[in-house]
C-alpha cells in the first residue's frame, strides 16, 4: 500500500466547498485508489460548526450525541458517547484547527462521502475509486488515537473471510476484515493530528480493496455494524447508564 498525504490551504468554516478543495489539491486521481478526507474538512466546508463563544461544550455534546454517559462518569472532562453507531468521545466534536468554532461531525457523513465519490468519478474520469471520511478515536486500555472511518463509498467496507481456510486447513467461522477502518487508520497516521495541513490522503496499491460502481445500499451499510446484543463488548456497553438526547 502506498499513502500520499495531500497538502491544502488553510480551511475555515463557510469559505469553500469540499469538491473545490479536492479539485485544487489533486491534479489527478489514479484508477484503483481510495481518497481519505478528514471529517473536519468536510464539516468546515458544509458549515457543521457552532461558535465557541455562544455555546457550552457540554450542551453541544449532549445535543449531538445519540447516547452519552452522564457528566459525572466522564474522565478528564471527556464524554463517552455513541453517534451513528460509533463509540466516540464527545460525539466527535473537536476544537483544534477550527478558529473559534466547535467542529461537529458532518450532518450526514454518508451523503457527504457519496457526493465526493460522484464528483471524483466525473471530474477525474475514473471508474474504480473509493472515498473514506475519517476521524480519530482512542482505543480502550491504550494511549493515543488512531484513524476510524465514519463513512465510505465506492468499495466494500468488509471483506468476509468466513468459510475460507487458514494455513492448516481450518475453516474460518467468524473472521471479517474491516477494510474501511484499516484504510482510515493508515491514512490518518500519515495525515497527522496537529499542524501538518494535510487533511487528504491518496491511497494506492490496494489489492485487498474490492471496488464497486454504486454507493453502498442501506443493507450494506447496516451489515457493517453490530447490534449491541450481538457485540463482543455488548455486556460492558450495556452495563452503564447511557442517556439519549433530550433526557
Amino acid at each position: 500500500m502506498k499513502i500520499t498525504p495531500i497538502q491544502t490551504g488553510i480551511v475555515e468554516a463557510f469559505t469553500t466547498d469540499t469538491t473545490g478543495i479536492l479539485a485544487s489539491a489533486l491534479p489527478c486521481i489514479p484508477e484503483n485508489s481510495v481518497l481519505a478526507i478528514t471529517s473536519k474538512i468536510v464539516s468546515l466546508c458544509e458549515g457543521s460548526v457552532v461558535a465557541r463563544s455562544e455555546n457550552r461544550i457540554d450542551e453541544v455534546i449532549e445535543r449531538e450525541a445519540d447516547f452519552f454517559l452522564p457528566k459525572s462518569s466522564a474522565q478528564c472532562g471527556v464524554y463517552l458517547t455513541m453517534k451513528n453507531n460509533i463509540l466516540i468521545p464527545n460525539a466527535g466534536i473537536d476544537e483544534s484547527n477550527s478558529n473559534g468554532c466547535y467542529t461537529l461531525w458532518p450532518k450526514d457523513p454518508q451523503a457527504s462521502a457519496e457526493r465526493c465519490w460522484r464528483f471524483i468519478k466525473q471530474h477525474y474520469n475514473v471508474k474504480n475509486v473509493g472515498v473514506i471520511i475519517t476521524d480519530s478515536a482512542p482505543a480502550p486500555l491504550k494511549w493515543g488515537v488512531t484513524g476510524i472511518c465514519i463513512s465510505h463509498c465506492g468499495f466494500s467496507s468488509i471483506n468476509n473471510q468466513i468459510g475460507r481456510h487458514d494455513l492448516f486447513g481450518r475453516s474460518l467461522k467468524m473472521t471479517k476484515v474491516n477494510v474501511a477502518d484499516a484504510l482510515a487508520a493508515a491514512a490518518v497516521l500519515c495525515m497527522g493530528e496537529a499542524a501538518e495541513q494535510t487533511p487528504i490522503a491518496l491511497l494506492e496499491d490496494l489489492p485487498f480493496v474490492h471496488f464497486e460502481q454504486e454507493p453502498p445500499t442501506e443493507q450494506e451499510l447496516k451489515s457493517s455494524h453490530i447490534d449491541l446484543c450481538d457485540d463482543l463488548f455488548g455486556q460492558l456497553l450495556a452495563s452503564v447508564p447511557w442517556q439519549s438526547r433530550g433526557e
